[in-house]
C-alpha cells in the first residue's frame, strides 16, 4: 500500500507541474482514471482542458490521441474502418483514434448524436464492434471529453444514455491570482508540457485498479451513499434521479479518493465530496425547478443536508 501511495503522489506532483493551482480537479480525474470510468470536462475554452489530458498521458507514457469532434465527423472518423488493398484484394483495418489509451474528445457536443453514440460500446465495455468482429480496446482505455457550456449554436447536446457513461462531469474553472501569475511565468519561454517526462509505468496503474477492491466500504457509509441516490429518485424537483449504475459509480469513485486520500476505507466525508460530480450530470431538474432556477447541483446541496452523516464510521 505504501508504495501504492508514493505512485499515486508522484503521479499528482508531476501533472501539478503543467496544471497549476488544480489539485483537487487533478486528484478527481485520477480518481476516476483508477475508478475505471470516464470524465467530461465542461469549461470555457482556455481553462486547461486538453492541456491536463496530455499531461496525464505523458505522466505514465501511454498513447495520447485527439479528435475534434465537429458536426461532419463521421463513426469511421472515430472507430475506423476497413480498406480495399489492390495489391492482395483484401480489406485491411485501419484503425480509428479511439484505439489508444487516453482519447480526449474535444467538444463532443458538437458531434452529431450518431457520432456520438459510436463512444457508448467503447466507454461502457472497452471494445469496439465494427462489421461483425469485436476489437478489444487497451486495458486502460479513458476519455476526457470536453465541451463549451457557453455556446449553443451547432451543438448537439449529449442525451442521457451518454451522459450516464461518464463517471464525473468536472469544470476546472478560473485560475486565483497566484496561479495565473505562476502560469505566465511558466510559459514565458516554453511551455512546461514539453519537459514533462514519465513518472510511472501503465502496469502501475493496473496494480492500483486491482488495489481498490481492498479499500473497505463500511455497511453504514454504502447505506449513507444509497440513502443520497434515493433521494434523487423521490425528488419533486428532479424529472430523473439517479439509476443504480450511479451508485456503483460512487462507490468505486470513493474507493480510488479514499486511496488519493492515503486511507484504506471510505470515510463519509469521501462520499459527500464526490455526490455532485458522480451524480449531478445524471439527473434531470423538473420544469418547474428550472423556472425557480434551480440546478441540480442546487437540488443536490438541499438533498444531502437532509440526509444524516452516519456516527461510529473511520473519520
Amino acid at each position: 500500500m505504501k508504495e501504492t501511495l508514493q505512485t499515486v503522489q508522484s503521479l499528482l506532483q508531476n501533472v501539478e507541474t503543467v496544471i497549476l493551482g488544480k489539485t483537487d480537479s487533478i486528484k478527481l480525474v485520477l480518481c476516476t482514471w483508477f475508478a475505471g470510468g470516464h470524465v467530461l470536462l465542461e469549461d470555457v475554452p482556455g481553462t486547461g482542458k486538453t492541456m491536463l489530458a496530455r499531461a496525464l498521458a505523458r505522466s505514465v507514457d501511454i498513447d495520447f490521441k485527439r479528435v475534434q469532434f465537429t458536426p461532419d465527423l463521421l463513426p469511421a472518423d472515430v472507430l475506423g474502418t476497413s480498406i480495399y488493398q489492390a495489391q492482395t484484394g483484401q480489406f485491411r483495418f485501419q484503425a480509428g483514434p479511439i484505439f489508444t489509451t487516453v482519447l480526449l474528445a474535444d467538444e463532443i457536443n458538437r458531434a452529431t448524436p450518431r457520432t456520438q453514440s459510436a463512444l457508448l460500446e467503447a466507454m461502457a465495455e472497452s471494445q469496439v464492434t465494427l462489421e461483425g468482429a469485436t476489437r478489444e480496446l487497451n486495458p486502460l482505455f479513458f476519455v476526457i471529453a470536453t465541451q463549451n457550456p457557453i455556446e449553443h449554436q451547432g451543438t448537439f447536446p449529449l442525451p442521457e444514455a451518454q451522459l450516464d457513461r461518464f463517471m464525473m462531469k468536472l469544470s476546472l474553472g478560473y485560475p486565483v491570482r497566484e496561479s495565473e501569475a505562476q502560469i505566465v511565468k511558466s510559459q514565458n519561454v516554453d511551455h512546461p508540457i514539453h519537459q514533462l517526462r514519465p513518472v510511472i509505468k501503465p502496469d502501475q496503474i493496473i496494480r492500483i485498479r486491482k488495489l481498490l477492491p481492498q479499500v473497505k466500504v463500511s455497511d453504514e457509509v454504502l447505506d449513507y451513499a444509497i440513502q443520497i441516490v434515493e433521494k434523487t429518485r423521490s425528488c419533486p424537483d428532479l424529472k430523473l434521479g439517479a439509476s443504480p449504475r450511479a451508485t456503483l459509480a460512487l462507490i468505486r469513485a470513493a474507493q480510488a479518493y479514499a486511496l488519493l486520500d492515503s486511507k484504506p476505507y471510505v470515510r463519509p466525508t469521501h462520499v459527500y465530496r464526490l455526490v455532485k460530480p458522480v451524480l449531478s450530470h445524471r439527473l434531470i431538474p423538473s420544469g418547474e425547478a428550472k423556472l425557480r432556477g434551480q440546478n441540480t447541483e442546487a437540488i443536490l446541496t438541499r438533498l444531502l443536508a437532509e440526509v444524516p452523516v452516519p456516527v461510529g464510521t473511520p473519520e
